[in-house]
């Protein structure tokens, strides 16, 4: 019996354990193999949509489902929480008390937001990456009547990167909308010396920016927050007010996979770049080829960390490169076909509000050529959010 064992049940993990099941589907029905995804709620959410709740345009009921509809028969599921991971004894701790055992072991258990880490951010600050700050900011928004509405960024990376700036195009859409734009100033901080991390992205959405009155400022990474005096303070020491604040909260990878000795403090754990087998904690200075691999462990979506974007659409064009390494393993074989190694593949849509948008698709060796913002793009990505349920998860995109 070759089991296999996948930590979460987001898009990385939901659709990996669907393609392994697939590829094992005869050794599974004899008994040679099982498939099981180990989840905390055995809820899957299309976080993508949160953005659509905070601008009005989604409910959150509409974003949420049994995990168990959008797993193959052959795939087993436990509904508890990972406590620890053993790799020398190849076992899976549950909070439960129930231990699994694995042969090949996929580690997908995303990325949190953690606002606690700064001081007044729940007091004072709104994101959009759980459905109640979602629908905490709309309130926010109804209420606005005019003033300053200031949008950052308190830490790199976190997930979905094209968002703040979404968010930024879609507020001044809905403002001009609403006969308010001239009563707002809308501000964008960015914490690097560009308003994207990817340099072609940076240039066709700078523009916008300036398009839209939208003031930018680079080099401003949200470091703190000072209530009383309503103003945030980067990481420059420099001081921005506001009258209402936007604010992507500090992300960090599953607490588990650091206690567990797989990544360091900030939760995101060393993988491979092209097998996304996890890669051993290794000394500052190692060279990368000098660090070991476990050979039957993978990782993959925003739990890695690879200098990707942290996303379901990363996840999406991994679990097939994840789901060939394991099924070839338990196979006795070595990966083979388009899947075999990850060229860093990466697509996405891109709103920049008026009903337009474009399109991100990228890989290690082509960075993106976005496309002249228009409502076909736009258009795509409100199909690709209404079809996601039937496609993604079940691997038939």
């Amino acid at each position: 019996m070759q089991r296999v064992v996948i930590l979460g049940g987001g898009v990385g993990g939901t659709l990996t354990a669907n393609l392994v099941a697939r590829k094992l589907k005869a050794r599974i029905g004899k008994g040679e193999a099982k498939v099981t995804v180990v989840d905390a709620s055995g809820k899957h959410t299309y976080q993508p949509g949160y953005m659509y709740i905070a601008m009005g345009h989604q409910r959150p009921e509409r974003l949420i489902r049994d995990e168990r509809t959008l797993l193959d028969g052959n795939v087993d599921l436990v509904v508890d929480l990972v406590q620890k991971i053993d790799v020398e004894a190849s076992r899976v701790e549950l909070a439960s008390g129930e231990a699994l055992h694995y042969d090949q072991l996929v580690i997908a258990t995303g990325s949190r937001i953690v606002p606690e880490t700064m001081e007044h951010f729940d007091q004072e600050a709104h994101h959009f990456y759980t459905a109640a700050a979602s629908a905490k900011l709309r309130k926010a928004l109804d209420a606005f009547s005019g003033g300053k509405i200031l949008i950052g960024i308190a830490g790199i990376p976190y997930k979905c990167p094209p968002a703040p700036l979404e968010v930024a195009f879609l507020i001044d859409s809905e403002l001009r909308d609403r006969g308010l734009r001239d009563k707002t100033e809308l501000q964008f901080l960015s914490p690097i010396n560009r308003a994207f991390t990817i340099e072609s992205v940076s240039e066709m959405a700078t523009p916008i920016f300036e398009e839209k009155g939208i003031d930018l400022q680079l080099l401003a990474g949200i470091d703190s927050i000072e209530a009383e005096r309503k103003v945030v303070i980067t990481d420059a020491m420099e001081e921005y007010s506001y009258d209402l604040l936007i604010c992507i909260p500090p992300h960090k990878g599953a607490q588990v996979v650091t206690d567990s000795g797989l990544a360091p403090k900030s939760g995101w754990v060393p993988t491979d770049r092209y097998t996304l087998q996890v890669k051993k904690m290794a000394s500052p200075g190692t060279k990368d080829e000098d660090v070991e691999r476990y050979p039957n462990i993978f990782a993959l979506g925003d739990a890695t960390d690879l200098p990707l974007s942290k996303a379901g659409s990363t996840a999406h064009f991994e679990a097939p490169i994840v789901a060939e390494g394991v099924a070839a393993a338990v196979l006795g074989r070595k990966p083979s076909g388009k899947h075999a190694v990850y060229t860093g593949k990466v697509m996405c849509f891109f709103e920049v509000g008026d009903g337009k948008g474009t399109i991100l698709s990228f890989d290690y060796d082509h960075p993106p050529k976005p496309p002249k913002p228009n409502k076909l793009w736009h258009l795509g990505k409100i199909v690709f959010n209404k079809t996601y349920w039937q496609t993604v998860p079940k691997g038939r995109v």
